[in-house]
Order: structure tokens, then C-alpha cells, then sequence
């Protein structure tokens, strides 16, 4: 009977992987070759220019070197971080205060449904679209300067696409706007996964409602908050099209709101191959290094 079960289970097992293959056909043919060839391309001097293509020639670390020594890089990471952090923070505690109403069965909201519908919405929305709403509401002529000025706040129109803080604060309430319903329903999620037998002991010992976040909810949510602070962190790193949009391609004003990503997409544009990969494993590597640390100290938090 043994030997029989066993053979069911090996031919299952064959389907199983039969249905596997493609998966990792693709994953193979559009994710490690393309991360295998970045790493060795970063170790050329390959790159165009007019109509002559230089290269590839071993240059060792050398695109490297110059992406830390001849580059601003360091400038790009921090305003990266910068608009992050702005969009980030309202982020989570919006999400976090939104999630514990939605899923607080005392309070018994009407229309969860839809009002979880409509917070979501915003994170269907094309970031190009997105961007091209914020253009022309927060133009020096747009609808919003017309409002500040008629409300008295404003004597004159304020440019906020010339202002480094103006135009880092839009990218940062783009971002907030787009992904804050993603995040509140994961967190809604978390939170209706909490035994309710616990809220009920709470209550019964005569904690208030505050109490109860902080001392059930939050530890409780630890897992999830930690997945979503590593996935933020690394949409965080690859912000692109907001700011890309938005500014033209030029970060401006003086390069503030210029990201690692738009100063990677100048070499790929340029066809600077070589500085390109050197750049994309670097920030491989400052994405990695972040997400063990979060959850590095997320888990001794926890322990």
C-alpha cells in the first residue's frame, strides 16, 4: 500500500513541476538574464557615441568609482530618500487610522464598501495621468493658485513647480495619494486577522480604545507593517514616473527632485550601458542592504 501511495505521489509531483515550466521559462528569460548581463556589462566601458559604439572593454571597477567620484549620486539618493519619507510617513498613519475604522466592528460604519472602493482608486490610476492632473492644477495659472488667491491665503501666485520644497512636496502628495489605499487595506487585512477574543479581554479589564492599538493592534500588525514598510522602501528607490513627468525629465528646480532612477534612465537614453549597470547593481545592492536591516531590527523588536 505504501510503495502504491508513493507512486501517486511522484506522478502528481511530475505534473506539478510540468506546470512549473513555464514560470520558470520566463522568469529565467526576463529576469536572470537580464540581471546576469547588467552585472557584466558593469564591468565595461561600453557606450555610444554619435554614431560609433565604444567598447565593450574590461574596465574592472571603474564605472564604479566614477558613479561615486564623478557623479552626484549621493545628492540623487537623498532626494530620492527625502521625497519618500513625505510621501511615506502620512502614508502609514493615514492607513493605519483608516484601517482601524474600517475594521472596528463597535463603531459600524456605513458604506465600508464603498468608501474602501473609492480609497483604492487612485492607485488605478496611470502615474502619467496622475502627474499631468498635477501639472496643471499647481501651475503658476491653475486652479489652485486661483483658490489661495481668492481665499486670501496668497497675494500673488505661488510657483510651486520653481520651489525645490514645492515641487518635492507634489511628487511626495502624488505618491501618498496613489498608494495609501493599497496600504490600508493591507493593513485592514492584518487587522481583521487579529482574534477578536483578544479586543473582548481588553475590554473587559477596562483598557480604552488607544490601549488597545498600541498595545494589541501594533504588535499584532508587526508582519504585515514590516512587509509594507520593505515594498514602500523599494518602490521608494525606483520612484520614476512621478517625478520624471512632472519635471520634464530635469529634476529641476537646481536637480532637487532629481532620482536615482531618472539619472539611470539618462545613461540608458545616452546608450551608456556600462555606467548604466554599474548603477542598477548599486542600487541592488543599497535595496538589499536597507530591506535586511528593517527587518534585521523589526525582528529584535519583536524577540
Amino acid at each position: 500500500m505504501q510503495k502504491k501511495s508513493k507512486g501517486k505521489a511522484v506522478r502528481y509531483n511530475k505534473w506539478g513541476y510540468i506546470f512549473l515550466i513555464p514560470f520558470i521559462l520566463i522568469y529565467v528569460v526576463f529576469q536572470l538574464v537580464p540581471l546576469f548581463t547588467t552585472i557584466f556589462y558593469s564591468f565595461f566601458e561600453y557606450y555610444k557615441s554619435g554614431l560609433k559604439v565604444i567598447g565593450p572593454n574590461f574596465v574592472g571597477f571603474k564605472n564604479y568609482i566614477d558613479m561615486f567620484v564623478n557623479s552626484d549620486i549621493p545628492v540623487y539618493a537623498g532626494n530620492t530618500l527625502i521625497m519618500w519619507i513625505l510621501g511615506f510617513v502620512p502614508q502609514i498613519l493615514v492607513s493605519l487610522l483608516l484601517g482601524a475604522w474600517f475594521s472596528n466592528p463597535s463603531l459600524r460604519l456605513k458604506g465600508q464598501r464603498f468608501f474602501k472602493t473609492v480609497i483604492y482608486l487612485p492607485n488605478l490610476i496611470m502615474a502619467s495621468a496622475f502627474s499631468m492632473l498635477f501639472f496643471t492644477l499647481f501651475s503658476e495659472n491653475g486652479p489652485i493658485n486661483d483658490i489661495l488667491i481668492a481665499v486670501g491665503i496668497l497675494d500673488e501666485p505661488f510657483k510651486f513647480l520653481s520651489s525645490v520644497w514645492g515641487t518635492r512636496g507634489l511628487v511626495a502628495l502624488m505618491n501618498f495619494l496613489m498608494w495609501f489605499g493599497n496600504t490600508t487595506i493591507l493593513l485592514m487585512a492584518g487587522m481583521m486577522g487579529i482574534d477578536t477574543s483578544l479586543f473582548e479581554s481588553a475590554e473587559v479589564d477596562g483598557a480604552n480604545s488607544t490601549q488597545v492599538f498600541f498595545k494589541i493592534t501594533l504588535p499584532l500588525l508587526r508582519p504585515i507593517l514590516v512587509y509594507v514598510l520593505i515594498t514602500s522602501l523599494i518602490g521608494g528607490l525606483q520612484m520614476f514616473d512621478v517625478p520624471q513627468i512632472l519635471t520634464n525629465a530635469t529634476g529641476d528646480p537646481m536637480r532637487s527632485s532629481m532620482t536615482l532612477i531618472m539619472y539611470l534612465n539618462k545613461h540608458l537614453y545616452s546608450k551608456n550601458f556600462g555606467a548604466a549597470g554599474a548603477l542598477s547593481v548599486i542600487l541592488f545592492i543599497i535595496t538589499a542592504i536597507l530591506s535586511i536591516i528593517v527587518y534585521n531590527v523589526s525582528n529584535k523588536k519583536e524577540d
